[in-house]
């Protein structure tokens, strides 16, 4: 890891997370913890709570442009805990790299800016999939009757069935991937730690569990 000074930046997503600290405490312990034992100076910490979205996302983000600045006025890298916290969107994740600021992830500290414009445009794409299926699912749901917003048996169907497509759509998108683990004969578990380790998301963006891997062994049918 270089030497030098660094900025932290720190973010959570919404007014109720921030004004509650919820992730804000192991974003900054996951920091602090990367740092530790290394020569280097944290100059400073900025704390945003994020709700806005779309290309100009530093203009929505005054404490990402502030600790930017920062870093640029005084020769720092900026620092953060996870890459999700900043590698979700194209636009953005150019908007970073033309400020010409060093940053560096805890949770993936050899990514370049190849990786992160790969990882961003992957879950972008990822989003406008789901946004699709959401309308097209919509949409038969009204075709067939079904009274949007309402609960009950008639409507319960509908969703379980999308939920288990979507399921079933992740888990052959990591075919290949299982396929791979498979044939080294990884344990479920050893399976769990090489997923977190070269940082595959699970559907909703974090961690492998056990559970997890097994359930998308059971789709592919899978076994190990």
């Amino acid at each position: 890891m270089a030497n030098g000074k660094f900025i932290a930046y720190y973010r959570v997503s919404t007014a109720r997370q921030g004004d509650s600290g919820l992730g804000l405490g192991a974003q900054q312990e996951a920091v602090r913890k990367f740092l530790n034992g290394g020569s280097w100076n944290l100059v400073g910490e900025f704390q945003e709570v994020e709700t806005g979205k779309g290309s100009d996302a530093l203009s929505k983000r005054p404490q990402l442009r502030a600790a930017l600045d920062a870093c640029r006025k005084q020769g720092a890298t900026l620092v953060i805990a996870k890459l999700d916290r900043l590698a979700r969107n194209v636009h953005f994740v150019s908007g970073l790299m033309e400020s010409r600021v060093r940053f560096l992830a805890c949770d993936m500290p050899e990514a370049n800016e190849l990786t992160i414009h790969i990882m961003a445009a992957f879950a972008e794409h990822e989003a406008k999939r789901i946004s699709q299926r959401t309308k097209e699912a919509l949409a038969m749901a009204k075709a067939r009757g079904v009274e949007l917003g309402k609960a009950g048996p008639a409507n319960l169907r509908p969703n379980v069935e999308k939920r288990q497509g979507e399921a079933d759509a992740f888990a052959s998108k990591l075919r290949s991937l299982f396929a791979g683990m498979a044939v080294r004969q990884l344990s479920q578990r050893a399976m769990v730690a090489e997923l977190n380790q070269i940082g595959v998301p699970t559907p909703r963006g974090g961690e492998w569990r056990l559970s997890q891997v097994q359930r998308v062994l059971a789709r592919l049918g899978g076994h190990s």
